[in-house]
């Protein structure tokens, strides 16, 4: 564990089977959790080619395609794949403890 992260709850694991996503907000920062393959990923639910929510698309393997414009990002390390976007995006560090599923947020000072 990390000191300077502070882990909070945003989801039961049932609520992401292998081959879903779902945004969830913490510390008012939206994110989307994927399950490409019964690892669980997050990343920030922006695109970076024009800021729609990327949760609103579908995964294609490990690969999460925004629903405006096609643009890819990779869920494991938000990779930008090619045009529309060319600008990477965040990734979120996420765990499991139990039966919940947390993200990591910058502890407060």
């Amino acid at each position: 564990m990390n000191a300077d992260r502070e882990w909070r709850d945003v989801a039961g694991v049932e609520r992401i089977p292998i081959g879903a996503l779902i945004g969830v907000e913490v510390a008012g920062e939206a994110v989307v959790l994927c399950n490409p393959d019964g690892r669980l990923h997050a990343i920030e639910d922006c695109c970076s080619h024009d800021g729609g929510d990327l949760s609103s698309g579908r995964l294609a393997g490990g690969e999460i395609v925004c629903p405006r414009h096609g643009a890819r990002f990779d869920v494991r390390t938000g990779r930008a794949l090619g045009p529309p976007a060319y600008e990477d995006i965040r990734v979120v560090p996420v765990r499991v403890l139990g039966d919940r599923v947390q993200i990591g947020i910058a502890a407060r000072g």
